[in-house]
């Protein structure tokens, strides 16, 4: 048979193509590392039943409105003819009250409960979104600019680091209130919310240092790598090589730091309420009424127990699923 028979030249054009499905069926489709610590997390049992507990008090914070109004209470209404001339309360757990009435002043637990969920969450996520977004900023330019702008921010870092955070707490609390015309003039709604402000300063204030100097680290090694250094080479403008350069390779330390924060923010917010430079009234907050439930534990157990067992809940849960996300984003661990 000649090479140039038609049988030939069939035979030397099928090869190639019958070879190009077998060379795209075993191209190996890779994936992103959050996709994969997310797939990690997903069949991780602790994370998964910890973040539902996370999602559970995040409804009741945002369904506190709905849900009195089912119970038929509200969180401010004084019910003085449920308790007695000692102030102890004469009722327990009722179809009207689920939690029963608080001492004293005779208010709805359950209202008390639920709607002293929304600061403790509300300032924690804030004070992590404040504190992340300022920390990865002051990290990305010292770690990538150096110089002199390294040295002012590293200055900052160091000296933000030796304040003490409970006594800078103390302190700014009655400084703002004096700005404002003294605590004597405020109403207590504005004294709660000068307060619930403050707070959110402070843990954001206290929050960034720790990790603008993570970021700095990691920067410091990635800005001599060669995607960087192309970059650089061809012109591309300093925010861009920041932002969408060198963030997308910050993800893990940045959602690791953050896991972490929130429920550190959580007891923050709590102690402080309970040392009395908190959240006061009329605002509800769990370390409030721990602060003041103290004082009942023996006549009514269940009203220090409440707070006690929504804090540790919270806080436990979202520990336990700040690790997770850890481990699921370290290449090194397996769980």
């Amino acid at each position: 048979m000649s090479i140039g028979s038609p049988d030939s030249t069939v035979g030397v054009e099928e090869h190639p193509a019958s070879a190009e499905p077998a060379r795209t069926a075993a191209t190996p489709h890779g994936k992103s590392p959050g996709r994969i610590a997310f797939d990690r997390l997903r069949k991780d049992r602790v994370a998964v039943i910890c973040a539902s507990v996370v999602l559970f008090f995040i409804l009741i914070a945002v369904l506190a409105p709905l849900l009195t109004r089912l119970e038929g209470q509200d969180v401010h209404t004084f019910n003085t003819d449920l308790i007695d001339e000692y102030g102890y309360p004469t009722i327990g757990i009722t179809g009207q009250h689920w939690f029963g009435v608080e001492p004293k002043t005779g208010r709805d637990n359950f209202a008390r409960w639920v709607f002293g969920a929304q600061p403790s969450l509300i300032i924690a996520f804030v004070a992590t979104v404040i504190g992340t977004a300022v920390g990865v900023v002051m990290g990305l330019l010292a770690g990538f600019l150096g110089g002199w702008v390294d040295r002012v921010i590293s200055w900052l870092i160091d000296f933000v680091l030796s304040l003490p955070y409970l006594l800078f707490a103390i302190a700014l609390v009655p400084i703002v209130e004096s700005m404002r015309g003294g605590s004597f003039n405020l109403t207590p709604e504005d004294q709660a919310n000068i307060r619930f402000y403050v707070l959110i300063f402070v843990l954001a204030f206290f929050g960034w240092a720790g990790l603008a100097r993570i970021i700095r680290g990691e920067v410091l090694s990635l800005r001599e790598r060669e995607f960087v250094l192309a970059a650089k080479a061809i012109g591309v403008p300093t925010r861009q090589v920041l932002f969408k350069e060198l963030l997308p390779n910050l993800v893990a330390p940045i959602v690791i730091s953050a896991s972490l924060s929130l429920p550190a923010y959580v007891t923050a917010e709590a102690g402080l309420s309970f040392l009395g430079v908190g959240l006061v009234e009329p605002k509800p907050s769990w370390g409030q009424t721990i602060s003041v439930a103290t004082n009942w534990f023996k006549a009514d157990p269940l009203y220090l127990w409440l707070p006690v067992v929504g804090i540790t809940g919270l806080v436990l849960s979202l520990a336990l699923l700040g690790d997770a996300v850890r481990d699921a984003f370290d290449p090194k661990t397996r769980r």
